[in-house]
């Protein structure tokens, strides 16, 4: 089982995502939500220390609010934002340089109407999606409801813009994915919830499939995990009450793990040494071990292997290293448990509250709070050591990256680049 899509271009080692050795095309690259592999893992080592004063490359004002992470591809960041323009709503995607943080170009792309932006949830922002880059140099921007867009990486002419409408509930939070010439949004509204995919080239629909889960609850937020599943590739999308496997040609289910009704997923899942594990939502969080492999309909019986049901988190996507899998709940217990049984083996509390997911180099895990403030922690098989912590002073949602041994970390008013004291 490996990770697929036409971006980024990596070279899988083994059946082992836990201690994959990926090889990235010509730039170092952190293309899509949680990076290279869709699954927080980072290349190289970064920053252990740094202060106010020493350690941050630089600091920028955000031309635009919102909870997107940034993707880096060629030298350029790219971010979206939402801001005000007197009583219209202005959503934007934006490039910067990353050795100075200076603006390269911005592009107003879509003006949403009240009603659209309405109902919107406290922990939500009106560009929450994170943006995905091709190979092909085209960044892939997605507000939901309020539109899709392609624009050239390079200076960001607008390749095509769509929108596609549906009701969310509390506003948009899945990030969009690539597999093949296709751009994989789910769109699990609060009702009539599908995952559907567009056609690369011009945004066209290629396909649209209904959940069809009974569920009380329609709507969730999860951005899918695109894999190699026994010689077959499969888009793996958590929605409200099960999760899908779905056939990129032509968005078929080609089978699902159910969990009740369980609601308002968040965290993305991720795959290691053929298991797959997922989260359940709301109301009692639950993390499902699940044996990937040839699977046919409904496998919930005979593909899962486990659950967890204390210290789950709801929000913050989980990590897979080394035979374990290490999840951060909302309130801030990090946990190690064991990838076969679900048992867990650590727990670690990290002060604060949690929204963002964290990410992990080597033995090193970067987690910020919801208050801003960074920790920096070492985790082995058997505990986690908080290294050192450093308060932001301002809100954060949005997850960090890790590229060329620089952290970088949106708040809520800046971009940050933070590279260690000592650099």
């Amino acid at each position: 089982m490996t990770l697929t899509g036409k971006t980024p271009r990596l070279l899988i080692a083994g059946l082992s995502l836990a201690s994959l050795a990926f090889v990235a095309a010509a730039d170092s690259s952190w293309p899509q939500f949680r990076g290279p592999t869709g699954q927080g893992l980072a290349q190289g080592k970064g920053p252990l220390k740094w202060s106010k004063d020493q350690g941050i490359a630089w600091k920028v004002a955000m031309p635009a609010s919102g909870w997107s992470s940034p993707v880096i591809a060629g030298g350029k960041i790219v971010l979206t934002g939402a801001r005000k323009d007197g009583d219209a709503t202005v959503l934007s995607a934006f490039a910067l340089d990353a050795k100075t943080g200076d603006t390269l170009w911005s592009v107003d792309l879509f003006k949403p109407a009240a009603a659209e932006t309405a109902a919107m949830h406290a922990k939500n922002s009106l560009a929450s999606s994170t943006p995905v880059i091709g190979d092909d140099g085209i960044v892939y921007v997605h507000f939901g409801h309020m539109g899709t867009a392609a624009l050239k990486l390079d200076d960001g002419k607008i390749v095509w813009k769509k929108q596609i409408a549906y009701k969310p509930m509390h506003g948009n939070g899945s990030s969009p994915v690539l597999v093949g010439d296709l751009l994989v949004v789910n769109a699990d509204a609060e009702v009539d919830p599908t995952i559907l995919a567009l056609r690369r080239k011009d945004g066209s629909i290629a396909w649209r499939t209904p959940r069809q889960q009974p569920v009380r609850s329609y709507f969730s937020f999860c951005t899918p995990l695109v894999v190699e599943n026994n010689g077959r590739t499969e888009i793996l999308s958590p929605g409200s009450g099960l999760i899908g496997a779905y056939a990129p040609d032509d968005g078929r289910l080609l089978w699902k793990v159910t969990y009740g009704e369980g609601y308002s997923v968040v965290p993305r899942p991720v795959a290691a040494d053929g298991m797959l594990f997922v989260a359940t939502g709301y109301n009692i969080p639950k993390l499902l071990g699940i044996r990937l492999g040839k699977a046919e309909g409904d496998v919930t019986k005979t593909h899962q292997v486990w659950e967890a049901t204390r210290r789950m988190p709801k929000t913050p996507s989980m990590l897979a290293t080394h035979g374990q899998v290490l999840t951060l709940d909302d309130t801030g217990t990090l946990s190690g448990l064991d990838a076969k049984t679900g048992k867990s083996v650590w727990n670690q509390k990290l002060p604060g509250n949690f929204s963002a997911s964290p990410i992990l180099a080597g033995k090193v895990l970067y987690a910020p709070t919801e208050d801003g403030v960074v920790y920096v922690v070492q985790v082995s098989p058997d505990g986690a050591k908080i290294l050192f912590e450093f308060d932001t002073a301002e809100r954060t949602l949005a997850s960090p990256v890790l590229l060329d041994g620089a952290l970088y970390l949106r708040t809520d008013e800046h971009l940050w680049k933070i590279v260690g004291e000592g650099s």
